[in-house]
């Protein structure tokens, strides 16, 4: 993979005018385009799952304004809600009737109660009911993407994968794919039906499903990081504050071009519920890193990896 030196992060930098375009797209499924640079909603109804609750009417307004700057990736769950804010709401409310390139990706599995704890995984007929809840929600006769969400615990999914291949052929969801997954339940669901995406926590600092982002890589298939800016512990980040001051960007936009750089099938999603904070990370996508940025953030990696054993490094790759 090439690499080319950025002074910056120009958010108003992209080929076709619209800077989410910047990192360029991929073609997820093999038939839908989507710009590299998304957008997670997880963050629209509050801070966390505990609250505190954020503005509906500035969620709105971020959703808006993600599209405005060329986002047409989002990420959303019907499990996304704090009290009677819910992220599929806020989407229908800001974006619906959509535009035809948007696609909109959910998640299904374990859901939470009104009261905001979890149940235990679903069982094939709490998924039929699940997709036709985000169907409700979002205002769509079909899902563009749905992913079956895996607990830690859990074991083979194939019964449950089986489910929304069904759900695919009756023309609900379009594409498929897996969240959470370990490299058996990847190729579990994969013998079952195509898996055009993978969603699962990494970062420079929490490398531990790099086999599974060099599978995707080899494979064209989407890799959907969650968590892009997480980690193990309280580590020395000053080599990523380094290679932000070498591009005058911030450690957020480095992370983001770190993970861009790594595959053509790698699509970020950061999530914000800020218009500041929506813009900076859009800006992201023109942020080339050079070979010695890499070896730096390399060398991060292999620091975390040592203090969270399990962590498996990812070389940058040409």
């Amino acid at each position: 993979m090439t690499t080319t030196e950025n002074t910056g992060a120009d958010p108003h930098a992209s080929a076709d005018g619209f800077p989410a375009a910047s990192a360029g797209s991929h073609l997820l499924g093999g038939d839908r385009p989507v710009h590299r640079m998304g957008f997670g909603a997880m963050r629209l109804p509050s801070a966390g799952w505990d609250g505190p609750a954020h503005d509906p009417e500035r969620g709105i307004a971020v959703l808006r304004r993600a599209v405005e700057l060329g986002v047409n990736h989002i990420d959303t769950a019907a499990f996304y809600f704090y009290g009677d804010i819910a992220a599929n709401d806020l989407i229908r409310k800001a974006l619906h009737p959509y535009s035809d390139d948007l696609v909109i990706a959910t998640k299904v599995g374990p859901g939470r109660l009104p009261d905001g704890s979890w149940m235990d995984p679903a069982d094939p007929a709490e998924l039929r009911a699940a997709v036709h809840r985000n169907l409700r929600e979002l205002g769509r006769d079909h899902l563009d993407l749905v992913y079956l969400r895996f607990l830690r615990t859990d074991g083979p999914g194939g019964d449950r994968f089986a489910t929304l291949a069904a759900l695919r052929d009756e023309g609900l969801i379009r594409h498929l794919g897996v969240s959470n997954a370990t490299p058996g339940q990847f190729a579990e669901a994969s013998a079952i039906a195509t898996v055009a995406a993978v969603q699962n926590r990494f970062s420079p600092l929490a490398r531990d499903h790099a086999e599974l982002v060099d599978l995707c890589a080899a494979r064209n298939i989407a890799y959907v990081p969650y968590f892009p800016f997480g980690g193990a512990g309280a580590p020395d980040l000053s080599a990523l504050r380094r290679v932000a001051d070498r591009h005058g960007a911030t450690p957020a936009q480095v992370t983001l071009a770190w993970l861009l750089a790594l595959s053509p099938s790698m699509l970020a999603i950061p999530g914000t519920s800020s218009p500041d904070h929506l813009a900076e990370n859009v800006a992201a996508a023109a942020l080339r890193l050079d070979a010695d940025d890499l070896a730096e953030l390399d060398a991060l990696g292999e620091r975390a990896c040592r203090a969270s054993p399990g962590r498996r490094d990812l070389r940058h790759r040409p």
